[in-house]
């Protein structure tokens, strides 16, 4: 996990799982709709996954 995804992933959530599949970037911006907090924290949590 990169800076530049650490940072991608406070401003904009769903953009940086993007790579990680359609699944997780719905559940990222429904998270992100639902408030900013949770979509930041589902895109570090399956940023920080190492399986993928």
């Amino acid at each position: 996990m990169g800076c530049f995804r650490v940072l991608l992933s406070i401003i904009c959530p769903p953009l940086a799982v993007i790579d990680k599949g359609c699944g997780s970037m719905v559940i990222v911006f429904l998270l992100t709709l639902c408030g900013w907090v949770p979509g930041v924290i589902a895109a570090l949590i399956i940023l920080n996954n190492p399986k993928n």
